[in-house]
């Protein structure tokens, strides 16, 4: 154990795949950047590794002070934010790395130039860029155009930090995420398809529930069976609330009208009353079963009170992992390439 703990706190990175290296007499190849546009960006052992990352800093945050000295990185939000802006911009600064924020929630990033001429702007000046948008396609042109790292802090196609954090909480709920049943209960919006595909991933049960004309998007839908051909997760796509959370190990839900839909909340709001998750819905599930919600929360909509402030909702515990899981982002792709994976996908999630 000594030896094991010696070699981690001189070498964090040991846990991520060593480096390729190419036959004598060649020189390297260039190392392309590497983005998380999608949780699709990351291959399944990539997130188990990341897990172990995130593990090691959540424990010895002091280990890891500088390791980003002298890196920058800037956010670009048309949405407001609490959780993502914050836990960005304390990790980065705990790292030794700098932030700039620049607020679009006034007009959209692209309105006044294009974004290939801001993304060839930004890799001249900037390490990493974060985007939080309304168009998911933004996020990945963005990732086309810079040649330095994007990561989506949302957008209406996927939330892969939070999707991320959340079982990084399970994990350390349960340990062997291949053994938990996870089950969703609400909109079919961009939480539900990161927790899709991260639970196929990680090789879970994964039970998603949604109202018809409200469900997945089934591109997303098809990559996340092909993710589980690999990993053997079980994947059910269902209407029935009751169906999803039978036996489950955690009860997830987000809020009935996203930012963008809040126009539809009061059509939303009949239409997903039987979606909301109250005691009655908790008592289907395993006894203890955790409660899940990325917040913010619209009490008496989509949770109960007594379901949300119970011992078994740990939305606060969620809440603290953004901080630890994307620190560990933000060593993995400015960490200087020791240990990273191959690029997995050019975040064509439409092919």
């Amino acid at each position: 154990m000594e030896c094991y703990e010696t070699q981690m706190r001189t070498e964090p990175m040991a846990l991520m795949n060593p480096p390729k290296t190419n036959p004598p007499g060649l020189p390297p190849e260039p190392v392309a950047p590497r983005d998380l546009v999608s949780i699709h960006d990351l291959a399944p052992a990539e997130i188990l590794a990341l897990f172990d990352l995130t593990s090691m800093l959540k424990q010895r945050p002091t280990d890891f002070r500088g390791v980003l000295a002298g890196k920058q990185m800037v956010m670009f939000f048309e949405k407001p934010s609490l959780r993502t802006r914050l836990t960005f911009e304390a990790g980065m600064d705990s790292l030794g790395g700098s932030t700039f924020f620049v607020d679009q929630t006034a007009s959209r990033l692209n309105a006044r130039e294009s974004l290939y001429d801001i993304a060839h702007n930004l890799e001249r000046w900037i390490d990493l860029i974060v985007l939080r948008t309304f168009s998911h396609a933004v996020v990945e042109e963005m990732a086309t155009y810079a040649d330095v790292p994007v990561i989506n802090a949302l957008s209406e196609l996927e939330h892969p930090c939070q999707a991320l954090a959340d079982f990084f909480t399970l994990q350390e709920h349960f340990g062997d995420l291949s053994k938990i049943h996870f089950a969703y209960v609400g909109d079919g919006n961009n939480m539900a398809h990161s927790l899709l595909l991260a639970g196929a991933s990680v090789g879970a049960k994964v039970s998603i529930a949604t109202p018809q004309h409200y469900g997945l998007n089934p591109v997303i839908v098809t990559m996340a069976k092909s993710i589980a051909d690999e990993t053997r997760a079980l994947l059910r796509i269902l209407t029935d609330t009751r169906k999803a959370v039978a036996g489950a190990d955690a009860v997830y839900t987000d809020t009935w009208a996203s930012m963008g839909h809040e126009q539809e909340a009061q059509e939303r709001a009949a239409i997903f009353a039987p979606y909301q998750v109250n005691a009655a819905l908790m008592q289907l599930a395993k006894p203890n079963a955790l409660f899940m919600h990325c917040l913010p929360a619209h009490r008496g909509c989509e949770v109960t009170d007594q379901v949300i402030d119970s011992v078994n909702s740990v939305v606060f515990d969620q809440a603290e992992n953004r901080l630890h899981i994307q620190k560990a982002i933000l060593v993995w792709l400015l960490g200087g390439g020791v240990g990273r994976f191959p690029a997995r996908s050019a975040h064509a999630w439409k092919a």
